[in-house]
This record gives C-alpha cells, sequence and structure tokens, in this order.
C-alpha cells in the first residue's frame, strides 16, 4: 500500500489564504407548537394574549385558557372565573394586567381586584384598557367609556368595529372603511380606506392591513407614512402585530415578518404552525411571537446559538435515532411530526446518504482529535464493509441490507443473502460509488493512522475497483446484467454526446476512482487502466467538457429513458462535487491537478446560485475558490426541524418569478433553507413546494458536513463547542 502523498495534506494556496471567521452567535427561528385539550375540537379559538408576566392566554368561544409547560389547559386558576366564558380579554396599556368582558361586567385580577363594573347585559363584546384606568368598550348597540366608575355611552360607529386597542393613552377602533380615534369626548376617522381588516401600533404610527396590502399612516394627521408595502408573502392581511420594529402579518396562508432589505420571513406549514390560518398574534418581553391559528398555538422564538452549538443539536439527534446498522437512516413518523414514534427504514441510497455522516465524522476527528468522532466514522465504515460481504457476488457492493422479512424501500430489488437471517439490496448504481470513493478518501485522509487501518480502507476499496475492471467497467448484479446506472464502459459512457451530462460524469467517477485506488493499494494494474481510459477512450476530454454546453438533448434512450431530457440534474452535481474532492487532490501529476481545478470552478461557477455550502467548500477545499456569505448564509438558515411538511411557496408575492429554464431555477434569489420544503443535496433548491406532510424525518448530516469541513479548512473558528460532551 502506497503512502500518503504529501499534497493531500497541503490545501490550495487560496484556500489557506482564507479569513478565519469567527463562530458568532446568531439568532435563528425555531417553532414550538403547543398541544390542545380535546375539549376545544369543534370550538373556534379566537385570541391570543400575553400579560405582563410573558404569561400566554388563549380565549376560544367556550372559554377561557392559557399555556401551561407543552400544553394548552383551561384557565382554572380564579375560581369565580373558571366556568365563565369571557367574550374578550385585553392586556392593560403600560401594565400589562389582564381585563376580561362578560356579557354583564367588566374586571380585572390587577389591583388586588378592585377595578370592575357591572354593564347592561349583552350589550358589548369588544374591550381596551388605557393607563389611566378607563375601559372603552364596543357592541352591536353602541359604544361606552368606563372611567372613574362611570359608564358614559356612545354613538355606534357607522360601521362594525373590527378591533379596539388603547395606545399611548388614545383609544382607536378599527371598522372595514376606516380607523377611527377617540378624541374630546367622541370617536372621529383619523382615515379612510376601504377594506381594512388588521391594525397594529408602532413608534407614532398606526398600520393598516387590507387585503392586498399593508401600510402605515401617521398618528398626527392620519396621512400616509411612507410606501404601502404590496409585495408580501401572502396578501390578504388579517392581523397584524408590531414586534419591536418589525411589522407581523397573519394571513389564511401563514404568517410573515419584516426582514432587512425590504425581504420577509414567511412562516407557514406545520414546520412553523398549527395550521395556515392565522387568527391572532401576540408576542412577549423576550421577542417570542405567539401565532393563533384555525386549529392550535405555535410559538415562534428566536434563541440565540452559535453554528457550533447547531452542530451539537444534530450530533445528538444523530446518536439518538438515526443509526441503523452504521448507516443514516431516514425516518418515518406515525404520527406526522412525532417523533417518539420514530422508526428507521432502508432507503434507495443508503451508502450516499452515510456518506455525509461519515464525511462529517472524519473531517470532525481531523480538527477536534475527538476519540468519538473517530469511532462513529468506523461505525459507519462498518455498514460499508458490510454490503460487501451481506451478498454473494465477489466485490459487488450491495445497496443496503436488512433482517428478513423488513425491507422497505424497492422490494423487487432485494435478494437472499447467503446469511439466513439478512437480505440484501442489489441493484448499486453509480451515486452509491461516488459513496465509496468519497469515504475511502476522507478516512484515509483523516482518520486511517495506522497501517492496519490504511490497510482496511484499501481493501474495501479495492474490491469494488477490482470488480468493475474485471467487469468491463460494469456492478454486474446477481443475475449477471450491469445495473441500470453503474456503468463506466467506453461504449456507454461514449454514446452519449457531450450536451448530456452522463458522459462528463461517468468519465469523472471512474477515473477519480481509479486515481484513488491506486493511491491507496499502489497497484500499477489501476493506474494503467485510468491512462488506457484517458488516451484510448477520451475520458479525460470528457472530464473537461465545458458544463455550460449540458442542455436538452432527445433521443438518446438508455433502457427506456430518454437521457437527454427532464432538465438539469441535481443528483449529478451531488455526485460531482463528491468526486472532485477524490479527482482532484489524487490526480497522477500536477498537470491533471489544474485542469481538474479548472473543470471544478467551471461547475462551481454554475451552482453558485444555489449557495450549496458543501459545494462552496469543496470547491474551497480543491480548486480554491469560494463564496463566504452564501456559505455562512446557507449554515444559518438550514432549517433545525428536519421533519418533511409540506410546504407551499409558489402562493407567495414577494418572491421574483423567472422563465422557465433548464436548470429548473424558478425564481430571482433563492429562499433560507428554513422557508423551502426539505431536501437532501441531490434536489434543487429553487424547488418551491414540496414534502409529505411529517411522515418522514432527516437526520441533519447534511448540516454536519460543511460544519466540519469548515471547520478543517479553517474558514470558520471554533466558538462554543459542546460537542466533546457528545
Amino acid at each position: 500500500m502506497m503512502q500518503k502523498s504529501i499534497c493531500l495534506l497541503l490545501l490550495p494556496a487560496l484556500a489557506a489564504a482564507q479569513q478565519t471567521e469567527p463562530d458568532r452567535p446568531y439568532r435563528q427561528a425555531v417553532s414550538r407548537q403547543f398541544h390542545m385539550p380535546a375539549e376545544l375540537n369543534g370550538h373556534r379559538l379566537l385570541k391570543v394574549v400575553t400579560d405582563y408576566n410573558d404569561n400566554v392566554h388563549v380565549l376560544a368561544d367556550n372559554g377561557f385558557y392559557r399555556v401551561s409547560g407543552d400544553d394548552v389547559v383551561r384557565d382554572m386558576r380564579f375560581r369565580p372565573l373558571a366556568q365563565r366564558t369571557p367574550l374578550d380579554v385585553t392586556t392593560q396599556e403600560g401594565s400589562g394586567h389582564l381585563y376580561y368582558l362578560y356579557e354583564d361586567k367588566w374586571l380585572t385580577n390587577g389591583y388586588a381586584g378592585v377595578p370592575y363594573m357591572n354593564l347592561p347585559k349583552g350589550r358589548y363584546n369588544r374591550l381596551a384598557a388605557a393607563a389611566d384606568g378607563s375601559v372603552m368598550l364596543s357592541g352591536a348597540q353602541g359604544m361606552a367609556l368606563s372611567a372613574k366608575g362611570t359608564l358614559s355611552e356612545l354613538p355606534a360607529l357607522p360601521e362594525a368595529v373590527l378591533d379596539l386597542q388603547a395606545y399611548k393613552g388614545t383609544y382607536y377602533a378599527l371598522t372595514a372603511a376606516a380607523l377611527y380615534r377617540y378624541k374630546d369626548g367622541a370617536f372621529s376617522p383619523l382615515h379612510r380606506a376601504q377594506g381594512l381588516q388588521a391594525v397594529a401600533f408602532r413608534a407614532n404610527e398606526a398600520v393598516l392591513g387590507v387585503n392586498g396590502r399593508y401600510f402605515a399612516i401617521s398618528l398626527a394627521n392620519g396621512e400616509a407614512a411612507g410606501q404601502a408595502h404590496e409585495r408580501v408573502p401572502v396578501t390578504d392581511i388579517r392581523a397584524l402585530a408590531a414586534v419591536g420594529d418589525r411589522v407581523w402579518a397573519g394571513t389564511p396562508a401563514g404568517a410573515f415578518r419584516e426582514d432587512t432589505g425590504g425581504l420577509y420571513r414567511y412562516y407557514a406549514s406545520r414546520r412553523w404552525l398549527a395550521d395556515d390560518a392565522v387568527k391572532s398574534i401576540a408576542s412577549d418581553s423576550e421577542g417570542s411571537v405567539y401565532v393563533l391559528s384555525a386549529t392550535g398555538l405555535s410559538a415562534i422564538r428566536f434563541p440565540e446559538h452559535t453554528l457550533a452549538q447547531k452542530a451539537a443539536y444534530f450530533e445528538r439527534k444523530v446518536r439518538e435515532r438515526h443509526i441503523r446498522y452504521g448507516f443514516i437512516a431516514n425516518l418515518h413518523l406515525d404520527p406526522p411530526g412525532d417523533a417518539g414514534s420514530s422508526e428507521m427504514a432502508d432507503t434507495d441510497n443508503d451508502g450516499l446518504w452515510s456518506s455525509f455522516y461519515l464525511g462529517s465524522q472524519a473531517f470532525r476527528y481531523a480538527v477536534t482529535r475527538e476519540p468519538k468522532a473517530k469511532r462513529y466514522a468506523w461505525e459507519a465504515f462498518e455498514a460499508f464493509e458490510r454490503i460487501l460481504s451481506v451478498n454473494q457476488v465477489k466485490g459487488f457492493p450491495s445497496r443496503t441490507f436488512e433482517r428478513v422479512g423488513y425491507k422497505n424501500s424497492d422490494p423487487e430489488r432485494w435478494r437472499p443473502s447467503p446469511d439466513k437471517e439478512w437480505e440484501w439490496k442489489g441493484h448499486t448504481s453509480s451515486d452509491e460509488f461516488v459513496a465509496y470513493i468519497w469515504i475511502a478518501a476522507v478516512l484515509h485522509e483523516m482518520v486511517a493512522e495506522t497501517p492496519e487501518e490504511q490497510a482496511r480502507v484499501a481493501a474495501f476499496l479495492d474490491k469494488i475497483m477490482t470488480h468493475i475492471v474485471d467487469n468491463k467497467y460494469y456492478l454486474v448484479d446477481i443475475d449477471k446484467k450491469p445495473t441500470l446506472w453503474g456503468r463506466w464502459n467506453p461504449e456507454y459512457i461514449n454514446w452519449y454526446p457531450e450536451t448530456i451530462g452522463d458522459r462528463k460524469l461517468g468519465s469523472t467517477t471512474i477515473i477519480a476512482g481509479l486515481q484513488l485506488v491506486y493511491a491507496l493499494t499502489g497497484k500499477q494494474r489501476y493506474k494503467d487502466e485510468a491512462y488506457k481510459l484517458i488516451n484510448k477512450h477520451g475520458y479525460l476530454k470528457n472530464i473537461l467538457i465545458d458544463y455550460r454546453k449540458i442542455g436538452y438533448t432527445p433521443g438518446y434512450i438508455h433502457e427506456g429513458i430518454d437521457m437527454g431530457t427532464g432538465g438539469w440534474n441535481h443528483s449529478d452535481d451531488e455526485m460531482a462535487f463528491l468526486t472532485y474532492w477524490v479527482l482532484y487532490r489524487y490526480a497522477f501529476t500536477d498537470e491533471m491537478k489544474e485542469q481538474y481545478a479548472g473543470v471544478i470552478r467551471n461547475h462551481w461557477e454554475l451552482e453558485r446560485p444555489e449557495k450549496n455550502a458543501v459545494w462552496n467548500l469543496i470547491t474551497l477545499g480543491t480548486a480554491g475558490d469560494y463564496d463566504a456569505g452564501a456559505t455562512a448564509w446557507w449554515m444559518r438558515t438550514f432549517p433545525m426541524d428536519m421533519v418533511n411538511w409540506k410546504i407551499r411557496n409558489s402562493i407567495r408575492k414577494d418572491i421574483t418569478f423567472i422563465p422557465e429554464n433548464f436548470r429548473g431555477q424558478s425564481t430571482k434569489e433563492l429562499l433560507p433553507l428554513d422557508e423551502q420544503p426539505l431536501h437532501r443535496h441531490n434536489a434543487n433548491a429553487f424547488n418551491l413546494d414540496g414534502g409529505n406532510g411529517g411522515i418522514s424525518e432527516l437526520a441533519g448530516d447534511e448540516y454536519l458536513l460543511p460544519y466540519w469541513m469548515a471547520r478543517y479548512l479553517k474558514v470558520l473558528g471554533p466558538g462554543e463547542n459542546p460537542i466533546a460532551k457528545q
């Protein structure tokens, strides 16, 4: 076996020159959804209110409720009120005390319960409480001001009152036609507009929402303050709240808040909300936002953490419920979203998905030298070794394996193992092959420290490559036929025109594999085979094809599949970039390395709009190019919730759509990852809609790999790192 060459241990000069960014704490939205009592089934949820203690309350048409831990429970604390249903509840401006309106009185438990007033029964259904102790009431029959023990009736407004609030000592009433202000003993219009639906107050402005936009008016004169906000995610604005200096809006299709630069963050789907029909929004003193929708209550919070702490979260999550025989496991959840129901299941690409986790632990070990990281990498590698030993075909890697009777994916592709307790899955493809060369490379470089460990990695890859070379560059299954995608034979590769990516990609992956296995084993046969493919069959020329040539090329049918249609293949991007690490760092010559750097740079430039942190960091570790801002943005917006909820962004009005194109880029700018449908690295990041309703959960290794690569390549500092405790 050959020793590790010096070139493998040195980063490109440009990579080494990159500045190490400190891992500064940042805030990322996370959702908490509360359990609702069965007694609320079929009842209307009306309003969410937070008091000065940051206690959260929910008004429903059958009673008054509060948050207790993770549950919404009926508020039984004040026995005289426990069985009564308020018509409205509000907090007093300034004090934050709760004020209750019943059909025959208003009252508060603040101030030792002294403030209250008996009312004409059934006359009022809304109230607001000002800091001076007065209370404004409204109902279908009129309005009234309760002050200093006296109830002064006021004329009804021309339209029904939709909202009643006290702000800076002044009362405001919203109707569909105007925002009214109480002044000098009467309400008068401050601003008229048709179709008003919601109001909130901030600084010296009122923010008004209609179906189509929201806009601010001056409280001094009622005139418009700035431009109306029309390009918002959802235009039918039913609820508004001012949280700090940001406006939050509730709609029938989720909630959104103002972000910087005229952008918005959009919170919809079960990733964020119990359901999307938002009824009411409130906030607490910590800036957490409580969104009441038709069926439940959700909190959107903004905890501060570092990327290291985020990595620690996913490390723990992986070890808790995502390791199946060493593989990374996708989870089945029943009921949807319930982590406690987790059931690990095989997938079509267990090896590929597991290679991301193994890679993360290899880079983690290279950075930290933590024994657990090394252990986890070898545990994952045991699964890769088993894919060879579990079947009866020499050197043929199974896709995956499982105990008899529990297979999940593609049942027609499973075969019995010589070990009667097990079954294995055939039909192994080129993306699995990429996983093999990737994990062999990173293990060899970062984890295999002894001659015995290095020999173990070399033997694994040697068996697979011997099988491929002996079978004329095919993966040949137990049926003695090449698998659908395990094909690198020149007749197959060069059958494709330069405009179909398989010609370039297939040449890239097999040359990378031959370079690597030669470096690991020292067997001249592999180097000779690589040069035969390069010199006789043009594989280097294929590798150098400009990616900008790839395009729609119909008519090339492989086993019933038209290989030149269907748009850009993002799985090919995933395979290519993992391969680039191997291709570049194990190049036979410096000249080839320079050629490969150009190939990587050419591909990376096309991929830059997707901001993929792995593609960025692999390019940095090879060709030396890097988009630091995109990488940080990608890792910071990577979602904390890995349940595959149904996501729908195509309805949004705040994004700029571009014409349909071969690459499948749907919008001018990429949405933050925690607003996108959940996906792995092989999907189109510009897909706006997707998800399966929460019946599965990914592990989070998709984040762990770029995090530890960034640490390894010294573009990210350590930050606070509790991972060693895992």
